[in-house]
């Protein structure tokens, strides 16, 4: 169990999903913080307040909250869970497969970082595309409370929450924000399974690490960090993208975002 070329895609692909439906799950109330803060921009033009609502993370959580429940925290869980089944299982357990059959599988030594980047931009293009309509619709149920009070909400849960958008938009409405999404998770998996892939290895020429939970945790906690930063201005796109549908296609609300709110596009 050493040699991950020696364990199956089934065993893979399950242990990546629970783990990341558990990493779900503890950090969605920050995601929904997140994706407040990226929907931010209508807040204050409908009010007729010039002061945005949100104004950080923490500060958010707490309003949110305050506002709507501690519950609230934990909007868009149900198809959070159903992306990380999909996604996490997908770009992590086709990963080493993956990087496998483009060095080949007689290669010895350590693989080139290209090759990493490469294998982990395909598995995060690949696993997001199949993924799509559950992050749609976790994106929908998180950016709810961000309508203003007397407006009816559109979905009672997930599952109504897919059934409407097929039967108001139609199936290919399933896919919006495709684009940014592909592009948003395809850099970050690159960024995070290929940093952490490099950051690990460092790490173990630390004298006195050893390859066990505490370098897998600093190695994550460097990818994660790495790949948040480089993904953020794709992140923004893809969650208004989703949450709102006046945008005409990605580079409309790409240009938009740059042009109307250049010094907050990087926040979230």
């Amino acid at each position: 169990m050493s040699d991950p070329n020696q364990i199956s895609f089934a065993v893979s692909f399950l242990c990546s999903a629970f783990a990341a439906c558990f990493a779900e799950f503890c950090t969605i109330p920050l995601d929904t913080a997140k994706v407040r803060l990226q929907l931010q921009k209508k807040v204050g033009v409908d009010d007729g307040v010039g002061l945005p609502k949100y104004k950080g993370m923490l500060s958010t959580i707490k309003t949110i909250a305050r506002e709507e429940g501690v519950s609230a925290l934990w909007k868009g869980i149900v198809p959070g869970l159903h992306r990380q089944c999909l996604y996490g299982g997908l770009r992590i357990g086709l990963y080493d497969p993956v990087k496998t059959f483009l060095v080949g599988s007689a290669f010895v030594g350590e693989v080139p970082i290209y090759h990493m980047i490469l294998a982990a931009l395909l598995t995060g293009a690949l696993a997001i595309t199949i993924a799509n309509p559950t992050d749609l619709v976790k994106v929908r149920l998180q950016s709810e409370g961000h309508l203003p009070s007397g407006v009816p909400r559109r979905y009672s849960g997930a599952i109504d929450a897919y059934l409407t958008i097929l039967k108001q938009e139609g199936i290919g409405a399933l896919w919006t924000g495709l684009g940014p999404n592909i592009a948003r998770n395809a850099i970050i998996n690159a960024a995070e399974l290929a940093s952490y892939d490099k950051v690990k290895r460092t790490i173990l020429k630390i004298p006195g690490f050893m390859d066990n939970v505490y370098t897998h945790l600093l190695a994550g906690l460097g990818a994660g960090l790495f790949a948040v930063f480089i993904g953020s201005p794709v992140d923004v796109v893809k969650s208004r993208m989703m949450g709102d549908s006046t945008y005409k296609n990605t580079f409309d609300c790409f240009l938009k975002t740059l042009l109307n709110e250049a010094k907050r596009f990087l926040r979230g």
